[in-house]
């Protein structure tokens, strides 16, 4: 990413973020925005950067808005001209707020519509990747249910084959005390 690094001690690099409704059409939209950058370009300023970050949900409402569309600019400008563009962008039509920084030397310009479609790559990955390790576990649950319910019934039928011979051999022992006890046996 760029860094950015001052010019002249007369010029200074400053952040711009304006809040406009969501509501706008795109033609409006495409016009607010032109008007904004002539603005700053008027008062010499020099565009470094532009960054949409798009519609969003605001905290409370402002003018009726619940959600509005943010632009980020980066702008190579005199510091004298701040507070004229300041009030500028105050009374400009349909731009609800607006804030301007001066960044941190070394600051980097990031691009956040970059760095959210990074984000959500990741997300998508990192949800695959639960997703799979609860299959993954959920499989492992059903097999060793599946191996349970195998040794369970093994278990009882080893169990009523050997209750059989008992039985069987009981059975017949009775009967060969019968026929020996018998006193018609003749031996």
């Amino acid at each position: 990413m760029p860094e950015l690094t001052e010019i002249s001690e007369d010029v200074r690099i400053y952040e711009f973020c304006v809040l406009y409704p969501s509501n706008l059409s795109q033609k409006e939209e495409s016009t607010l925005l032109k008007d904004v950058e002539t603005l700053i370009e008027e008062q010499g300023g020099k565009q470094v950067s532009k960054d949409m970050w798009g519609k969003r949900g605001l905290a409370y409402r402002i003018k009726g808005n619940d959600e509005g569309n943010y632009v980020v600019y980066h702008y190579e400008l005199d510091p004298s001209k701040i507070q004229e563009l300041d009030e500028s962008l105050r009374i400009t039509k349909n731009v609800l707020r607006h804030m301007i920084v001066k960044p941190p030397k070394g600051y980097e310009i990031t691009k956040f519509s970059a760095s959210y479609e990074t984000w959500l790559k990741e997300r998508e990955t990192e949800e695959d990747r639960r997703k799979k390790e609860k299959e993954a576990r959920l499989a492992k649950q059903v097999a060793d249910k599946a191996k349970r319910q195998v040794k369970k019934a093994a278990k009882v039928a080893s169990e009523e084959k050997e209750e059989k011979p008992e039985a069987d051999k009981k059975k017949i022992s009775e009967e060969l005390d019968k026929l020996i006890s018998d006193d018609d046996l003749d031996i």
